[in-house]
């Protein structure tokens, strides 16, 4: 059974989300083979959900994604063949993504003498190279820093994806796909991207690491 039927059978009320989660790996698939990076946010549990994706796209996730044997040599040109052995037995290739609370200095200060609703629009415009992609989750659609952040996305010709529940939003009329989830209460609706952005990185991760 391949991961997308997998998800379905397990989250069943996933599959009326289809369409959209396809066209969210294609985007994503898009970006990290063009050389871009993932900028992503939002707030609460929605937060650790955007750190929750960074851990899963940096290092291994469900495969080994050891060095190339260019990336090897590198090492050994540096650092001698020793050092490099015990970078290349540990090291692990990652696909780029930033959570944008991450950075806690910039968050504090620009909240404190800008504007906190803007905080994640002063990431985007700070990170953001058109080449990448903001992935925005609000469970309501409706987050003011996250739509915001948008907002500086589109401004900037950097795509976007939403991750939401059920309901148009303003998130859902700005991203380039929205994967809504078939749900409106706040944790349910958490509970239902969880699996939908662990069969995203999980995909990625086979794209991009499966032939090794």
């Amino acid at each position: 059974m391949n991961k997308k039927e997998e998800l379905f059978q397990r989250y069943p009320a996933l599959r009326v989300c289809e369409a959209e989660i396809d066209r969210a790996l294609s985007l994503m698939t898009e970006v990290y083979e063009n050389g871009g990076k993932l900028l992503i946010c939002g707030n609460g549990g929605s937060c650790s959900d955007a750190q929750h994706i960074v851990g899963e796209l940096m290092k291994g996730f469900l495969l080994k994604r050891p060095m190339t044997a260019a990336q090897k040599q590198a090492f050994a040109d540096t650092l001698g063949e020793e050092e490099a052995e015990a970078f290349a037995s540990r090291l692990q290739r990652g696909l780029p993504a930033i959570a944008l609370d991450g950075a806690s200095a910039l968050f504090t200060a620009y909240a404190n003498d800008a504007d906190a609703d803007y905080v994640y629009a002063q990431a985007v415009f700070g990170y953001g190279k058109p080449e990448d992609l903001l992935i925005g989750i609000s469970t309501s659609g409706n987050s003011k820093n996250v739509v915001l952040a948008m907002k500086a996305a589109k401004a900037l010709g950097i795509r976007g994806i939403a991750l939401t529940g059920e309901k148009e939003s303003k998130l859902s009329a700005l991203a380039d796909v929205t994967v809504r989830v078939p749900e409106t209460e706040t944790f349910k609706v958490q509970e239902l991207h969880l699996p939908v952005y662990h069969y995203l990185c999980a995909a990625l991760e086979e794209i991009f690491f499966g032939e090794d």
